[in-house]
């Protein structure tokens, strides 16, 4: 126990250990939704462009919703809202099981339901974000952060190999059914964590909070800089992963079951990547990790693309997850790090808008460029943006502010809010 504490400082707290086996338990069953749901819509449809258009009805509302979810979460206690999403995910989740089973489901309403779900993760996603600062402090958030990443990696790992027998014992709405009854671990667990209750303060009106929001996050330079690094990582090379199947098929000549190997050995890389950030957090700066994480995914897709065997293929994926991680557990415990309380909220919709939200935006540029190069070039080429990227970074005159910049409240407190020109709502 006393090595994992060292390791893993974020263990140290109590509120810390509830949520994350809450959460284990829960994104194990998020990631049984999410194999049964493209097996559902390919059995119902046998189209790949609909399997795309329901994972779109999941993602948009990150790009219209997440801002308006960051004024929220500064408004309210985060403890709250969780509870609320984590509910309302429940009672969406048992919709679709039920649904499933009883032979009532079709196209349309499979996504509404990803849409409904899509908006309850906008208002979810950064309030996660930012529980996170409050069960640890800013001490451990590092540490934090890396095992939050490691839970969801591991997640991805435990979750598709359990779904694939539930689909054959039960069909996909056995596996939606056991999701929804997963979150009951996580609202049990949430309910237990004690927190302090956040100031009471004069809101502004919820439009004029977001364009504060946007003003502060742009006008800070660290925080500004780090929210580019993330989004052009998330436009320019996460988004290998949308034409992976075609190079696994093509290319490698993979079947369905060893495509799923292809991204579980990158979770491999990032669930890795997780024991070396929280165990080194305290020894290795945040730039050291975020340039040094980026160089290694930038390099590390790169060699992917000239693959031919999986034996070949296998060793770059797991080093693009160790890449990855590394560098986004990181922008995100920085962006932290620098951003005073009463805008925690908002400046983290906005991170999480820069590479959730930009996925669409990712995904549709490297198909077209696939479409004129090849999938190999298209991703090659984002891999050479991705890298010029880290360099850039760690030539930025503004990189010095993330190791220095380790504000305690009262500096945070001295940080110049933003200037809004007069008049504005």
């Amino acid at each position: 126990m006393k090595k994992a504490l060292i390791l893993f400082p974020a263990f140290n707290s109590k509120n810390y250990r509830y949520y994350f086996i809450g959460q284990l338990i829960s994104l194990a069953g998020t990631w049984l939704q999410v194999v049964a749901e493209g097996w559902l819509v390919l059995t119902l449809t046998n189209s790949a462009f609909l399997i795309g258009v329901v994972a779109a009805c999941a993602t948009l509302p990150t790009l219209f919703f997440s801002l308006f979810g960051g004024v929220i979460i500064d408004r309210f206690s985060t403890k709250k809202i969780l509870l609320v999403t984590q509910f309302s995910a429940m009672v969406l989740a048992g919709i679709y099981g039920m649904l499933t089973v009883l032979h009532l489901i079709d196209i349309w309403s499979i996504m509404l339901l990803a849409f409904l779900l899509g908006v309850v993760s906008a208002i979810d996603f950064p309030a996660r974000q930012a529980f996170t600062v409050e069960l640890v402090g800013r001490e451990h958030l590092s540490s934090a952060i890396a095992l939050n990443a490691g839970i969801f990696n591991a997640a991805r790992i435990i979750g598709p190999g359990f779904a694939g027998i539930l689909i054959a014992l039960f069909g996909p709405g056995g596996a939606f059914l056991v999701n929804s009854v997963t979150y009951i671990a996580a609202i049990i667990s949430t309910n237990m964590i004690k927190t302090e209750a956040k100031k009471k303060v004069i809101h502004p009106h919820p439009i004029r909070a977001i364009k504060e929001g946007l003003s502060y996050t742009f006008s800070h330079p660290t925080i500004r800089t780090l929210i580019i690094l993330a989004a052009i990582i998330s436009i320019f090379g996460w988004s290998y992963t949308t034409i992976m199947p075609y190079i696994a098929k093509n290319t490698l000549h993979a079947n369905a079951a060893t495509l799923g190997y292809l991204y579980a050995v990158a979770g491999v890389g990032a669930l890795v990547a997780t024991f070396i950030v929280s165990a080194l957090s305290k020894k290795i700066s945040g730039t050291a990790f975020i340039v040094g994480g980026t160089l290694l995914y930038a390099v590390s897709i790169f060699g992917f693309t000239f693959a031919k065997s999986f034996l070949f293929a296998f060793p770059f994926l797991f080093l693009s997850g160790i890449g990855l991680l590394s560098a986004f557990a990181n922008i995100n415990s920085s962006v932290q790090h620098s951003v005073a309380d009463k805008f925690r909220g908002r400046v983290l919709s906005i991170y999480i808008l820069s590479f959730i939200g930009l996925l669409p935006f990712g995904n549709f540029q490297i198909g077209l460029v696939s479409e004129y190069f090849g999938p190999e070039n298209a991703i090659r080429i984002g891999a050479v943006i991705v890298f010029f990227a880290a360099v850039w970074f760690y030539f930025s005159r503004k990189k010095r502010n993330i190791d220095q910049e380790k504000y305690n409240k009262s500096q945070l407190q001295e940080i110049p809010e933003p200037i809004l020109a007069q008049g504005e709502a």
